[in-house]
């Protein structure tokens, strides 16, 4: 596996990749105030596919404490969050994070994705989705990828099966979204599967590496 230092327990380490319609990076303070603008401007787009917002939502506060618990998942190799931008104006257009993260015989994580409401069905969720695959395939090692979706979210069924993903199977009650506990179509993709090219992997301001794949 690669293990990614930080200089700071604040947030993740400077962690980029880049494509040709996106780049996806790891969070920073300095993101607070984009990141709560475009999610409130999208509040009434993403309360059907998410989980309930608490009060403090977008504030400051809980934008950093998130951070630090983002920082320690970097750390621990647990998990692995990223906000996505369009390549060209640099906007902010969504997010994305690999969680659950298990290793040993299983080397496998979940992805999820959020896009804002300005910039739904152009295309970035697809490339920035397709960034992290790459991240978790030939930076991290893992063998599968898995992902969630609700059955009536055609938009986002659509990237995951253009992206290689394969449905298998339904899973009653999986999780509670926008207050009620929801079925969701499961999907996977394996490293095997997977066709794209390796993306180079820009640690501007990363201490160091340590570990190895596996």
């Amino acid at each position: 596996m690669i293990r990614l230092l930080t200089h700071s327990i604040a947030s993740p380490p400077q962690v980029r990749l880049d494509g040709p319609k996106v780049y996806i990076r790891a969070p920073m303070p300095s993101d607070w105030q984009e990141w709560s603008q475009l999610r409130a401007l999208s509040r009434a787009f993403l309360k059907p596919w998410e989980p309930s917002w608490p009060t403090d939502a977008l504030s400051r506060p809980s934008f950093m404490k998130r951070l630090r618990r983002q920082a320690t998942e970097w750390r621990d190799d647990l998990g692995y969050a990223f906000l996505s931008f369009e390549h060209q104006t640099h906007i902010m257009v969504g997010g994305l994070a690999l969680t659950n993260l298990r290793r040993g015989v299983a080397q496998m994580a979940t992805v999820g994705y959020w896009v804002g409401a300005p910039y739904a069905r152009r295309g970035f969720t697809t490339a920035a989705v397709a960034l992290v695959l790459d991240f978790a395939f030939h930076h991290l090692g893992l063998n599968r990828v898995e992902a969630s979706c609700l059955p009536t979210n055609v938009a986002s069924r659509g990237v995951l099966e253009k992206l290689g993903f394969q449905w298998e199977g339904l899973a009653r009650s999986y999780l509670r979204i926008d207050g009620t506990w929801r079925d969701h179509l499961l999907y996977a993709v394996l490293k095997n599967d997977w066709r794209a090219p390796c993306t180079s992997l820009n640690r501007s301001g990363v201490a160091g590496l340590s570990g190895q794949h596996g």
